[in-house]
């Protein structure tokens, strides 16, 4: 089995916490008394993306960093929206996740290729017999 970067370890914990938050936080906004609020269901199943997001990340799976990038990218969009600060906030930190997202070594975990140490040169020689 390859090994995962501990950048992406961090990243997707972050996200699965993040999203589950999130789902916390809007189910409490559910009623039983008024009527029902699909604006609030499409903001759930986004929160459910960033949580399947960074549990298939967690397993290698090459889609999953590409859904969190664009997951992500809308967050920019949103906060256009918003304030000054709040945009440039998450183009800040979309820049910071992409980069570790998609440097040499997280492409190689997710591509699955097996990456190892480098060696020294006398763990080259062998034994003699």
């Amino acid at each position: 089995m390859n090994n995962r970067p501990l950048s992406i370890t961090i990243i997707s914990w972050l996200f699965i916490a993040t999203g589950s938050v999130g789902v916390v936080y809007h189910l409490s906004e559910f009623s039983f008394h008024s009527p029902f609020d699909y604006g609030l269901v499409a903001v759930l199943l986004i929160r459910l993306a960033v949580i399947l997001a960074g549990v298939f990340m967690l397993r290698g799976v090459n889609w999953a960093r590409w859904l969190l990038a664009v997951w992500m990218a809308y967050h920019i969009v949103l906060s256009a929206f918003h304030s000054v600060t709040e945009f440039a906030m998450h183009v800040v930190l979309f820049g910071i996740v992409a980069c570790f997202l998609f440097r040499p070594q997280s492409s190689a975990y997710f591509r699955g290729v097996r990456t190892s140490s480098p060696q020294s040169p006398l763990n080259d020689e062998k034994p003699a017999a």
